[in-house]
């Protein structure tokens, strides 16, 4: 027997059960794929197919997202996210591995490189650093007290909210599109049929806790992110789309903190430039890696 998909299982992490798929080809280096927010594992599929000849790839379902479990205080800060990534390598003895990762799925491995540099060897961050200095300078000039006020009414807001209901997939299947117009049909429809789920009245929902769309209202400081960043020793390719809204951190000034990385800006592309340029971007991959 042939095995063409990708086989899924699951580790905890600090009580919750999360997925993940195995691509197999266990004998290979290991290589982690992880999504951005309100994404899922599935998105990696395109990618997984290019590599899984060369490489033993891991792609996880991130807490909130997927098939994995939802936080149960609607909690989701980096931390929790960072401990949950160094989880999965540890138990799965990943480590030194390899890492692509695409948006929130960057900030962390970013910050995980960081805390273990021993045990990356290589990184690929798409668009992954965070706020930009403007839109943080931007965030800090709205004060604590207010910042910390709308947090409480957002949080309070989205107790009380209902998932977004679809009648039909097609239906989903449209929201996707039109919320990256980069994306082929064929893309579209596997992103959407992998990240909705079918409720009990028969309708379709996405997957992702609706308590992602509220940023947590503390981060650690700024001068010890820095510090993080600046202990990276692997290689870094950092990669950003001309049309995204991301900051490039080679205009931003943030790729002075990143003594190993290089930048590469991909034209006709949005922030999701792994789907926009696709070909262009497997080729810098596997040159990278």
């Amino acid at each position: 027997m042939t095995l063409h998909g990708p086989i899924t299982n699951s580790f905890i992490s600090q009580r919750l059960r999360l997925n993940y798929v195995d691509w197999g080809n266990p004998d290979a280096p290991p290589l982690l794929l992880v999504h951005g927010g309100r994404d899922h594992a599935r998105s990696w599929d395109w990618v997984a197919e290019e590599l899984r000849n060369d490489w033993h790839i891991i792609v996880p379902d991130l807490r909130g997202h997927g098939d994995s479990s939802w936080s149960p205080d609607g909690s989701y800060e980096m931390s929790a996210f960072v401990y949950d990534m160094a989880q999965l390598i540890h138990q799965l003895g990943l480590a030194p591995v390899s890492i692509i990762a695409h948006s929130m799925g960057g900030n962390i491995a970013t910050r995980y490189a960081g805390i273990f540099p021993e045990n990356v060897r290589k990184l690929v961050n798409i668009e992954g650093l965070g706020l930009s200095p403007k839109m943080q300078a931007e965030r800090d000039a709205i004060g604590i007290q207010k910042r910390f006020r709308q947090w409480i009414e957002d949080k309070r807001n989205a107790a009380g909210r209902t998932p977004k209901r679809y009648p039909t997939i097609e239906a989903a299947y449209d929201r996707m599109k039109a919320e990256n117009s980069y994306l082929t049909d064929e893309q579209a429809r596997h992103l959407t049929v992998h990240g909705i789920s079918r409720n009990e009245d028969g309708t379709w929902s996405w997957k992702f806790d609706n308590y992602l769309n509220i940023w947590a209202i503390f981060d650690m400081p700024r001068e010890d992110l820095l510090s993080i960043w600046q202990s990276i020793t692997c290689p870094m390719l950092l990669l950003y789309g001309e049309k995204s809204w991301a900051s490039n951190p080679e205009k931003d000034g943030r790729i002075e903190h990143f003594p190993t990385a290089k930048v590469v800006e991909y034209e006709n592309a949005g922030h999701w430039l792994h789907h926009d340029q696709f070909d262009r971007f497997m080729a810098d991959v596997k040159a990278f890696l």
